[in-house]
C-alpha cells in the first residue's frame, strides 16, 4: 500500500462576509477534494489539544501521528532540526523572526517576506554583534530563523507568536516570566543594529518593509520522537517549504524532499509539489505534501488569495495524486486535511476540529458530500485526539 497526506495549511475557516457568508473551502472550486470526500470517508479531526496553543507546530505533530501532549516541547527545536542543528541536553532552540516594527507596533511579522539572501546578511550581523558562547544565530528561510541558547538558566518564558499580534503595541506582547530578561535584552538590542544595516537602508529606499527587529518565541528543548517506520512499518517522505514541518519529518526519520520553486508563500510552485510527490512514492511508502499558502493568505487577510490557494492545491496536487492511483498496483490511499483553522478575517489561528477526507484503496465509506467544514461536521465521524487518525489511515501489516 502507498499513502499520501495532503495538508493545505490553515485552509479551514469560518464563514466570511466577503464570500457571502461562505468559508473559503465552500467558495473554492475543488472538484478533486469533493470527489475524495464524496467517494470516501469525511469527518472531523482535532489536531490541537485544549491546553496547547493552536498552530502548525502542535497540529503537525498530530498530523504525523505524534501525541503533542507527550512530545511537543516548542517550535524552535523543530526548526532547528531542519537546519541540521542537534540540540544537546540543556540547550534551547528559539524561533527568531525578522519583523517590522513601526510606531511602537508590530507592523509585519514577515518583514515584507524578506529574501533568504538578505536575511542571511542580517543574521551574520546579529551573530557578530550579539552572539556569544551562550548565544548563536542560525539562518533559516526568509523571515524564519533560529537562535540557540546554551546557558544555565531555563527559558521558561511566556512568548507570543508574532503572526497573532500584528498591529498591536509591541510592549504588550513581549516575553514575560522566567527566562524573559535574556530574550527581551536580545530583542531590544537588535533594533539599533538592524535599523542601521545596509540591507534595511536598501529595503526602505525600495519601499519595502525593513527587518528592523528580531522576535523571539516558541522556545524549547529537543523532543524525543519515535522513528515513524518503527511504529508503522512505513517509510515516509515530506515535501514542505516550512522548516518546522521539515524538522518534524527529519526527527521521525522521513526523507525531506527539496522542490525547486517551493517558497512557503502564495506564489509557490504547486504543480512541482504534485510532481515531486508522485516521484517520491516510487521510493517511499508514504509522502506528506504540506502547502503553507492558505495559511499565509489568511494571515494577510487576503480572502481571494486563500480561495485561489485552495483551488491550486486541488488542481495541481490533489488531482494528479488521485489520478496516479491508477498506476499504483499496490493501491494508493489519500488523506486530505488542514492542520488547523486560520481566520482570514482576523489573521489568527483558531481552535477547533478541521475536516478530513480519506479516499482510495480499502476505504469503503462514501459520504456523498463535498469537502467542506459544514458537511464534515454533519457526519458522525470525529477523531479526537487527532494524532490517532494515523492509526486509521495506515493499514496494519499482515
Amino acid at each position: 500500500m502507498k499513502y499520501c497526506i495532503i495538508v493545505p495549511d490553515g485552509a479551514a475557516d469560518t464563514p466570511s462576509p466577503r464570500l457571502n457568508d461562505r468559508t473559503p473551502l465552500e467558495a473554492a472550486r475543488t472538484p478533486n477534494m469533493d470527489r475524495a470526500a464524496s467517494d470516501g470517508l469525511l469527518g472531523l479531526v482535532n489536531n490541537v489539544p485544549r491546553r496547547l496553543s493552536p498552530g502548525s507546530a502542535v497540529a503537525m505533530m498530530s498530523v504525523t501521528g505524534n501525541d503533542p501532549l507527550k512530545y511537543f516541547t516548542g517550535r524552535g527545536p523543530l526548526e532547528a532540526a531542519d537546519l541540521g542543528l542537534r540540540l544537546e541536553p540543556g540547550q534551547w532552540a528559539v524561533r527568531c523572526n525578522l519583523v517590522t516594527v513601526a510606531d511602537g507596533r508590530l507592523a509585519d511579522f514577515t518583514a515584507g517576506h524578506i529574501s533568504t539572501a538578505e536575511a542571511d546578511l542580517l543574521l551574520r550581523a546579529l551573530q557578530e554583534s550579539l552572539g556569544s558562547p551562550e548565544i548563536s544565530f542560525h539562518t533559516g528561510t526568509s523571515y524564519r530563523h533560529v537562535l540557540i541558547y546554551t546557558g544555565p538558566d531555563p527559558l521558561n518564558a511566556e512568548t507570543t507568536p508574532p503572526h497573532d499580534v500584528v498591529g498591536q503595541a509591541v510592549r504588550e506582547c513581549l516575553p514575560s516570566g522566567k527566562g524573559a530578561p535574556l530574550l527581551l535584552d536580545l530583542m531590544q538590542r537588535s533594533r539599533a543594529l538592524l535599523e542601521a544595516h545596509d540591507v534595511n537602508h536598501v529595503r526602505v529606499d525600495l519601499g519595502k518593509n525593513p527587518a528592523n527587529m528580531i522576535w523571539l518565541w516558541g522556545q524549547g528543548v529537543a523532543p524525543d520522537l519515535e522513528p515513524f517506520e518503527a511504529r508503522f512499518g512505513v517509510r515516509g517522505a515530506v515535501i514542505s517549504a516550512v522548516n518546522l514541518v521539515r524538522g518534524i519529518g527529519r526527527l521521525i526519520g522521513w526523507e525531506v524532499v527539496d522542490v525547486p520553486g517551493a517558497t512557503g508563500y502564495v506564489e509557490t510552485d504547486f504543480a512541482a509539489k504534485g510532481r515531486y510527490a508522485i516521484d517520491a512514492l516510487t521510493r517511499c511508502d508514504l509522502v506528506l505534501v504540506h502547502v503553507e499558502a492558505p495559511d499565509e493568505a489568511s494571515h494577510e487577510g487576503d480572502v481571494q488569495a486563500k480561495v485561489r490557494s485552495i483551488e491550486r492545491v486541488d488542481s495541481h496536487i490533489v488531482g494528479p495524486l488521485m489520478a496516479h492511483a491508477a498506476d499504483v498496483p499496490e493501491g494508493l490511499r489519500v488523506l486530505i486535511l488542514p492542520d488547523h483553522l486560520t481566520s482570514v478575517e482576523d489573521g489568527r489561528h483558531k481552535r477547533g476540529a478541521v475536516p478530513f477526507a480519506m479516499w482510495g484503496a480499502g476505504v469503503k465509506a462514501a459520504s456523498g458530500c463535498p469537502y467542506t467544514e459544514a458537511h464534515a461536521a454533519a457526519s458522525d465521524v470525529e477523531v479526537d485526539p487527532g494524532w490517532q487518525l494515523m492509526d486509521q489511515f495506515i493499514v496494519p501489516a499482515p
